[in-house]
C-alpha cells in the first residue's frame, strides 16, 4: 500500500498449524495474533475450527499398567493408562468422578485391544484392590509415603510417631523382607501406646486416643501385600512416577492457557495426549 503497511488476512496461515503453535509453545492468542500479524478473533476462529477427538488406540503386546486420574475441573478429570516400558498411552478417557467403575471400564478396554496386562500400578483407592484382585497389583511406594506424612505431619510430636514416619522414608530403599521386619518390631514396641483409648467428657464415648497415629497404622497394614509386588513381577516399577510425570506435563501446558472453558480444555488435552502418543508408538513398534 501507498502508505508502506501491509496487511495479512492470515488466509495461508492452516488452522492446524495456529493450533499446533498453540498446543506446543506457551504463547497466548494474542501473542500469535502479533507473530503472524492477523486478529486475534481470527486465531480464536482458526482454533474453535480444529476438530479433535480421541479414539483409544489399536493396542499389542503387553507389560505393566501406570493407571491413575487427574483432575483438571471442578468436577471432572482425566483417567489415563500408560505402558510402563515405552510411556504409550494405553486409555484415554474423562470423568466425573473416579470410580471404580472408570477403572475397571479402562482395564477392560485395554484388554480387549489386544494388550496382555502383566500388573499395574496404582496409588490409593483400596477398593480397587479388590477389584483387580486377579491382578498383581503395585501400590506405588511414592504415595505410601505421603498418607503416612498427611497422617502425621513432617514433624510429629511422638516419638512412636517420628520413628514410623522414619522407617516409611526408608520405603523406596528397602526390600520387603527388611521393612516387614522393622514394622512388625515397631508395631510390637507401640502396641499399647497406639491402642490406648480414651473417653470423650462430652459424648462418653471411647476413641483411640492418637487417632491420627492408629489411622496410619491401619493404611499400612492395608496396603503392606502391595507395597512389594514389582519384586515378584520383572520389570514392574514400585512407584507411578511415570504417569505423574505426564501429569505434570500436562497441567504446566494447560497453565500457560488459562480462562479456557472447559469444552476448550477438554479439547486440548485430547491434543496433548495425541501429540504425546505419537513418538511412543513408534517406540513400541518392533
Amino acid at each position: 500500500m501507498a502508505c508502506g503497511h501491509q496487511f495479512r488476512s492470515g488466509g495461508k496461515l492452516s488452522a492446524d498449524r495456529i493450533w499446533n503453535e498453540y498446543q506446543s509453545s506457551k504463547q497466548t492468542v494474542a501473542e500469535i495474533a502479533a507473530s503472524h500479524g492477523i486478529s486475534e478473533s481470527t486465531v480464536k476462529r482458526r482454533l474453535r475450527s480444529v476438530r479433535l477427538e480421541w479414539v483409544q488406540p489399536p493396542l499389542d503386546g503387553g507389560g505393566c499398567v501406570h493407571l491413575d486420574v487427574t483432575y483438571c475441573g471442578r468436577n471432572w478429570g482425566v483417567m489415563l493408562a500408560v505402558d510402563d516400558a515405552t510411556g504409550r498411552v494405553l486409555y484415554m478417557g474423562f470423568v466425573s468422578h473416579e470410580t471404580v467403575g472408570d477403572y475397571r471400564d479402562a482395564i477392560e478396554s485395554i484388554e480387549s485391544r489386544g494388550y496382555r496386562i502383566d500388573g499395574i500400578v496404582i496409588d490409593g483407592m483400596r477398593s480397587l484392590f479388590r477389584e483387580f484382585s486377579a491382578y498383581k497389583v503395585q501400590m506405588c511406594q511414592f504415595h505410601m509415603c505421603q498418607i503416612v506424612r498427611r497422617y502425621l505431619t513432617r514433624k510429629p510430636r511422638m516419638l512412636a510417631s517420628r520413628e514410623l514416619l522414619s522407617l516409611i522414608g526408608g520405603l523406596t530403599r528397602a526390600d520387603m523382607d527388611g521393612f516387614t521386619e522393622a514394622y512388625r518390631c515397631w508395631k510390637e514396641k507401640w502396641d499399647v501406646f497406639v491402642n490406648r483409648r480414651s473417653v470423650s467428657k462430652r459424648t462418653g464415648r471411647s476413641h483411640y486416643t492418637h487417632r491420627r497415629l492408629k489411622t496410619t497404622v491401619n493404611s499400612i497394614d492395608f496396603y503392606l501385600p502391595y507395597l512389594f509386588t514389582f519384586r515378584e513381577c520383572a520389570g514392574m516399577p514400585n512407584t507411578n512416577n511415570k504417569i505423574e510425570g505426564i501429569f505434570t506435563d500436562l497441567k504446566k501446558n494447560l497453565n500457560n492457557h488459562s480462562g479456557m472453558s472447559e469444552e476448550n480444555r477438554k479439547r486440548f488435552i485430547i491434543g496433548f495426549f495425541k501429540a504425546w502418543d505419537a513418538p511412543h508408538c513408534e517406540r513400541a513398534t518392533p
